[in-house]
């Protein structure tokens, strides 16, 4: 049961890290920062994809030691501070460094360990 919710937190990874990359795709800092409305959904994406890898079970990180688990436990901290600049810092940098590697390893994990990502076993597979 335990490994199919870590399955499922890093379905949700991936999805809400799609997300951002895809709000912000050409988007200068000061246009994401000026932009309520993609701001404000960014900022829901980036709180779930931090809360999900916070939620991970320590195994799980660790047959994944390339993804910055660290990195997210601390702007899962600042996503839920007060607006600021501490927030707008921790906002850019998630989506111009964070997400991209994110997506990277996760996309190189799952052609190396696809069985942290299948959710279920095939009806084909033998047992």
């Amino acid at each position: 049961m335990t490994s199919i919710i870590n399955r499922a937190r890093l379905g949700l990874i991936e999805q809400a890290g799609i997300a951002v990359a895809t709000l912000t795709e050409g988007l200068a800092q000061e246009e994401l920062l000026r932009s309520r409305l993609t701001r404000a959904e960014v900022l829901r994406q980036l709180k779930i994809l931090a809360d999900s890898a916070g939620q991970l079970q320590p195994a799980a990180r660790a047959a994944m030691p390339e993804l910055d688990w660290s990195g997210w436990d601390a702007l899962r901290q600042r996503f839920s501070g007060p607006p600021g600049v501490s927030l707008d810092e921790a906002l850019w940098f998630a989506c111009e460094a964070l997400v991209p590697a994110t997506l990277l390893w996760l996309r190189v994990y799952q052609q190396s360990q696809p069985e942290l990502f299948r959710m279920a076993p095939s009806l084909f597979q033998k047992q």
